[in-house]
């Protein structure tokens, strides 16, 4: 059974594919933190902004890989377009296995996974991004897209370089300091242009 907190379909917000009608399953669960806010200042990632605790939210609950397709499937509009699915978290490598992804496969869905990049995923996840946190290792070298909180003190853009990643995506951390944290990014951009600027786009509009 898998874990779900919530299934929603909405806008791309963020990354490569911002502005693309997406279906969002955040799997519950996460390896950095527990989720509860009286633990955050114990967590690896203390700046996380998602809540993937339970099984409460939208569409949350217990599934099976089979009854987990027809509920994403179910979102999507009566279209030829192919359906686009994000599984994020969360940790979402802490579930996936391949069982889902030939069930999503079956169902015609493009898979795009959110990951933290230190979980090992199985093959054949369609679209790859990792987000590395600080004072974790990376055990995913190679995908198509790596999206950095920045800044991060633990944390640089030249540490990643090397990885085997199309994508290289700057996005400014969201915290009291974000406007000079969007400033900061925008500047490393500029100054090394193999890194593309991603904005949370959709908290700027106001969409989940």
């Amino acid at each position: 059974m898998y874990k779900i907190k919530e299934i929603y379909y909405t806008i791309q917000g963020e990354g490569f594919h911002t502005g693309r009608p997406a279906i969002f399953c955040r799997f519950a669960g996460c390896n950095l933190w527990s989720g509860r806010e009286e633990d955050r200042d114990k967590a690896i990632c203390k700046f996380c902004d998602t809540d993937f605790w339970g099984t409460d939210g939208v569409n949350g609950g217990k599934y099976t890989a089979s009854n987990l397709s027809q509920k994403l499937l179910s979102l999507w509009p009566e279209t030829s377009e192919k359906p686009f699915l994000v599984c994020t978290g969360g940790e979402p490598g802490l579930q996936m296995d391949a069982v889902l992804i030939d069930a999503l496969h079956h169902h015609h869905f493009e898979i795009a996974i959110e990951t933290n990049g230190t979980v090992t995923l199985p093959e054949g996840i369609d679209w790859l991004c990792v987000s590395p946190k600080a004072n974790t290792d990376i055990n995913i070298t190679k995908g198509n897209e790596l999206k950095l909180v920045y800044p991060q003190n633990e944390n640089k853009p030249e540490d990643f370089l090397h990885l085997d990643f199309e994508h290289f995506y700057l996005q400014p951390l969201d915290d009291a300091q974000q406007v000079q944290n969007t400033k900061a990014c925008i500047e490393y951009c500029m100054k090394h242009p193999k890194w593309k600027l991603s904005v949370q786009t959709h908290k700027v509009l106001g969409i989940d």
